[in-house]
């Protein structure tokens, strides 16, 4: 297979001070399949459209492949067959069938309009029409942002029986499954980097901690140095201030061997300032790579009663459609609840509902007029404005919320940018940050980790694993999942 080749790779953003890439040079094998991580706001999905071509650069990005992008735009009243006919002319039916096979795909949803898929269907035809394509290499952007569960063990399988591809995905378990070379932004460098992501991360782990071990060590040397360099200091200005003193048994001092003296103990302090100063900028050349994740806070209240809420019975419906049907669970203080269930099993329908957005159903909803609650919807749609309009449309601190979305690797010169600016990442990281502002006695989040960041989703483990909140949520990313959830509710 041929290779792609960036060399010295350089970019910024019109109007930016700062290069999202600069000077980066690395070889990438196009029979890889090869999966992408880095902080939001890093420059994975640009890099995606540098090797499109539809940025300019300056450098080099050498390549005979053809790139395609995933996810991309269809006509909706074209059928599954006839996309990826359009896509891979010579794909034949046999072939269709197979794919679709493979990726657990109905085969009368071949041959329906597109619209009418759901968003995990659609998001595997797409795929399969790009993966018949002969002498592509594709770029696979956050394909699990729709997919259940079951849907990304699906996918992943599907992944990892094919060759040449870039991967950008933040679902650890579902890069460990489907990637085999990893391809990682960190502050200041990049990584290229043989095996999948849990391998990778154990591999940087320890660089890291080497690193902070030199660090130490670089610390302790500085301050040694800095007491030196005070006490030669001090003996050169006492030996100086010697020079204009009394007589010593009716002689006057020898100012000459006492300036040489004064001088020799001044090139010794300078000597070790010199070595202090060299140590710290040797210092601050470690650490460069490593990204620190500041622990959050949270401020959940405490509510009057164990219970804080129960459905019994419950069933939403859209004229003939059943969104959900006979839910049944309580919600207990300290509870931290795994909705699950396929798509469109009515997860979100639920969370509407406890959230008072939906008032029409069958069943029994006891919920107490005094529970406070904050809400994460699934969606990013509608945010826009400036971040401090924001804190004082939701009555939150904005001190805070910046501060929170600091930890979360926001810049302080994306506070300046309109929120419908931001990428989908920091758009969820807004929603998140906010919602941690809040206080309150049940935490409600809709799919809260779609587009963030490793880092941040571990970050956000931790502070519920400490702060105890009670919420229940929607997430398809198992080890998220497997970590914080309590218990679960299946629908």
């Amino acid at each position: 297979m041929s290779a792609i080749n960036v060399k010295n790779l350089t970019f910024a953003y019109e109007g930016s001070y700062d290069n999202i890439f600069e000077n980066v040079s690395f070889i990438i094998d196009s029979s890889w399949r090869l999966g992408f991580t880095g902080r939001n706001g890093r420059g994975k999905t640009t890099f995606l459209k540098l090797l499109m071509g539809q940025l300019e650069y300056s450098g080099q990005i050498e390549s005979q492949m053809d790139f395609e992008y995933f996810p991309y735009q269809v006509d909706p009243d074209m059928t599954p067959r006839e996309i990826i006919k359009s896509k891979s002319s010579n794909a034949e039916d046999w072939q269709i069938a197979i794919e679709a096979q493979r990726l657990k795909l109905d085969s009368a949803a071949l041959d329906r309009p597109f619209s009418t898929l759901s968003n995990g269907e659609g998001t595997k035809v797409l795929l399969a029409a790009l993966f018949l394509r002969e002498n592509s290499f594709l770029l696979i952007d956050e394909p699990t942002n729709h997919l259940d569960a079951e849907g990304r063990k699906t996918l992943a399988a599907y992944l990892a029986s094919q060759r040449g591809f870039i991967l950008v995905s933040h679902d650890r378990a579902f890069l460990d499954a489907s990637v085999d070379h990893i391809l990682a932004i960190n502050k200041k460098s990049i990584d290229v980097f043989k095996g999948n992501y849990s391998t990778w991360q154990r591999e940087k782990d320890n660089r890291d901690n080497l690193e902070m071990a030199q660090n130490a060590r670089h610390k302790k040397e500085i301050s040694r140095l800095e007491e030196a360099s005070k006490r030669a200091s001090a003996w050169s200005d006492k030996v100086e201030k010697s020079k204009k003193g009394t007589l010593n048994s009716g002689l006057r001092p020898d100012r000459g061997y006492i300036g040489h003296k004064s001088a020799k103990m001044m090139q010794r302090s300078k000597n070790i300032e010199r070595r202090r100063q060299e140590h710290i900028e040797e210092k601050s050349a470690l650490l460069k790579d490593i990204d620190r994740a500041d622990s959050l806070k949270l401020s959940p209240l405490s509510f009057y009663t164990d219970k804080l809420l129960e459905l019994e019975g419950v069933t939403v419906s859209y004229g003939e459609h059943t969104a959900c049907q006979n839910v049944s669970f309580d919600i207990r203080s300290g509870d931290r609840i795994a909705l699950r269930g396929p798509n469109g099993s009515g997860k979100s329908t639920v969370l509407k509902l406890i959230c008072g957005e939906i008032t029409e159903y069958t069943g029994k909803l006891i919920k107490s007029s005094r529970l406070e609650i904050s809400y994460i919807p699934q969606t990013t749609a509608g945010l826009s404005g400036n971040l401090r309009d924001y804190a004082e449309k939701w009555k939150i601190d904005e001190s805070l919320f910046k501060t929170i979305l600091r930890k979360l690797d926001f810049s302080r010169e994306q506070f300046e940018k309109d929120i419908s600016d931001f990428s989908e990442g920091q758009k969820k990281k807004v929603l998140l940050s906010r919602s941690l502002c809040q206080e309150a006695h049940l935490y409600i989040w809709d799919e809260p980790l779609n587009y963030i960041d490793i880092l941040s989703r571990m970050q956000i483990e931790e502070l519920l694993l400490e702060y105890h909140p009670t919420i229940i949520f929607v997430e398809h990313d198992g080890v998220f999942c497997e970590k914080i959830a309590t218990k679960e509710i299946i629908l």
